[in-house]
């Protein structure tokens, strides 16, 4: 599904001195839910970045489904079927649920596939499918909508960067039991989450551990969790903050 070879990232003038990712390769198979995790400043957005094409590598190769889309900017990926959710919704005064899923969607969705995709991520459908993306809409609300888009796209490998950022507890939870729905469903596809939250790596198939802008360790869930929850100061805050 997703490979990544030998991957750099510099940042700074001239083509940059600080180098944030150095040489970083690991693949995503299909039908599987990878978390990468690690310190903060260790590199995890840079790396959802790159895969998205928001950013390109200084060096190395990005491969999905066999071809090399390195070169290939944001919406080239997008359209190969590569969709990304940013750590901080957009907001898109003037635009309501039903259009951004349009959008989204590419096609005219009819309003009852709308509301499908708006109830699989636990919202009622008709106390939001009319609803600006605006100020008036919390951060959870404006996560799980987002994550409506991502649905609504079809894509074939969903990158989530820290979906759990900025929102309460209780909208937490409810993005848990969202992610556990997509996990049960992924046939076909792959899902890539970017968090440190211990419920959010409970759910993975296989953990990344990102530190200091290189893989630490990698491995299925089963035997990298437990590391992790043994060695907390390996991935910084690994469990979730009551207060999150």
């Amino acid at each position: 599904m997703l490979e990544l070879k030998n991957i750099s990232f510099n940042v700074g003038p001239d083509g940059g001195t600080k180098e944030i990712i150095k040489d970083v390769s690991f693949r995503v198979p299909e039908n599987r839910l990878c978390v990468i995790t690690g310190p903060n400043g260790g590199g995890k957005s840079t790396i959802a970045k790159l895969i998205a094409g928001i950013e390109k590598p200084s060096e190395g190769n990005i491969f999905f489904k066999g071809e090399d889309i390195t070169p290939l900017n944001v919406t080239e990926r997008a359209k190969k079927g590569i969709g990304f959710a940013f750590q901080q919704p957009v907001r898109f005064k003037g635009i309501n649920v039903i259009d951004l899923l349009r959008i989204a969607s590419g096609k005219q969705l009819s309003v009852a596939d709308a509301c499908g995709y708006l109830s699989s991520v636990g919202l009622c459908a008709r106390d939001y499918i009319d609803r600006e993306i605006n100020a008036n809409l919390s951060g959870g609300e404006l996560k799980r909508i987002e994550i409506a888009t991502v649905l609504a796209r079809k894509t074939s490998l969903s990158v989530f960067d820290e979906p759990e950022a900025g929102i309460d507890l209780w909208s937490f939870q409810k993005l848990i039991d969202v992610f556990r729905k997509l996990r049960s469903s992924i046939e076909g596809s792959s899902i890539i989450i970017i968090s440190h939250q211990e419920r959010i790596l409970d759910i993975a198939d296989e953990i990344i551990v990102l530190k200091s802008g290189t893989i630490e360790r990698m491995g299925p869930k089963e035997k990298i969790l437990p590391e992790l929850i043994g060695t907390s100061s390996a991935v910084g805050n690994c469990k979730i903050a009551e207060d999150n």
